[in-house]
């Protein structure tokens, strides 16, 4: 399995949560989780739950990320990048239907899929248009957020990692805050029972989680389509011109890439 390094993970996550424009409703931009004093992240993320394997053209399989604030501050404004790399550098994103849940409605929020130069898929858990500005992780809380993944039929038999980078965004900008484990699955194509319905496995969550840290839907689960309907991509990241958020960060890119790992202890980016 190709690895993904710590500079390509930040990388990938800013391209992908960067494009979304701040709402114009937003209010002022959360604090600075992170401070410059503080050598680890503060937030400590695990992925957890889901199943072991995907069937292409089954339904949806559920997993949950986890975020603990290790602060004594509140953290708002997160968004965790989910970023999908194979072994055969086939997955694309219009065979993969990602998809989050929050606390404030049933149905979930769609996630769009971004393909890199490297082959990866990434996309950030953000809906603008829906009014979601991002998770709050209250100070020494944890909260939980549903995720579910369902592979079209035409994708191939294959390898996956998943894995989350953690982003406070301040308008055009962002933090990197947080890095998960890595959750490791694999998808099987032809007849069979694959994740066919929802996988129900709970969380768990850490002792003393307020109810309101819970990003979990109530009510109803929904019914897994059978044939899950990826949304429309914004096209791969290499693709986008000089003009956009996405242009103006590839400079970026360039020098923080240039830099290393120094430029990004330097700028608070690292464990």
């Amino acid at each position: 399995m190709r690895p993904c390094t710590p500079a390509s993970l930040f990388l990938a996550a800013m391209a992908a949560l960067l494009p979304t424009a701040a709402p114009a409703h937003a209010e002022a931009p959360p604090p600075a989780c992170a401070t410059a004093d503080e050598p680890d992240f503060p937030l400590t993320t695990r992925l957890h739950g889901g199943p072991d394997t995907y069937r292409a053209g089954g339904g949806f399989g559920t997993w949950y990320l986890e975020l603990t604030n290790t602060t004594g501050r509140s953290c708002g404004g997160i968004h965790p990048v989910v970023v999908l790399y194979d072994d055969k550098r086939a997955l694309r994103a219009s065979q993969t239907v990602l998809e989050f849940y929050t606390a404030d409605r049933e149905l979930p929020h769609p996630v769009r899929l971004e393909t890199t130069d490297e082959d990866e898929l990434v996309g950030a858990l953000a809906d603008d248009d829906a009014g979601f500005e991002g998770f709050t992780v209250g100070a020494g809380r944890t909260l939980t957020v549903k995720v579910r993944l369902a592979l079209t039929s035409d994708a191939v038999a294959n390898e996956v990692v998943a894995t989350a980078a953690i982003v406070q965004r301040h308008e055009g900008d962002g933090d990197w805050v947080g890095q998960s484990d890595e959750y490791r699955f694999r998808i099987e194509t032809g007849s069979g029972t694959g994740p066919g319905t929802e996988t129900r496995t709970e969380p768990g969550t850490a002792p003393g989680t307020a109810p309101e840290a819970e990003a979990e839907a109530t009510g109803p689960r929904p019914t897994a389509p059978a044939a899950p309907t990826p949304p429309a991509p914004r096209g791969e990241l290499a693709g986008t011109g000089d003009g956009t958020p996405v242009g103006a960060l590839a400079t970026a890119a360039a020098t923080l890439l240039a830099g290393g790992m120094a430029l990004l202890r330097a700028a608070r980016r690292h464990r």
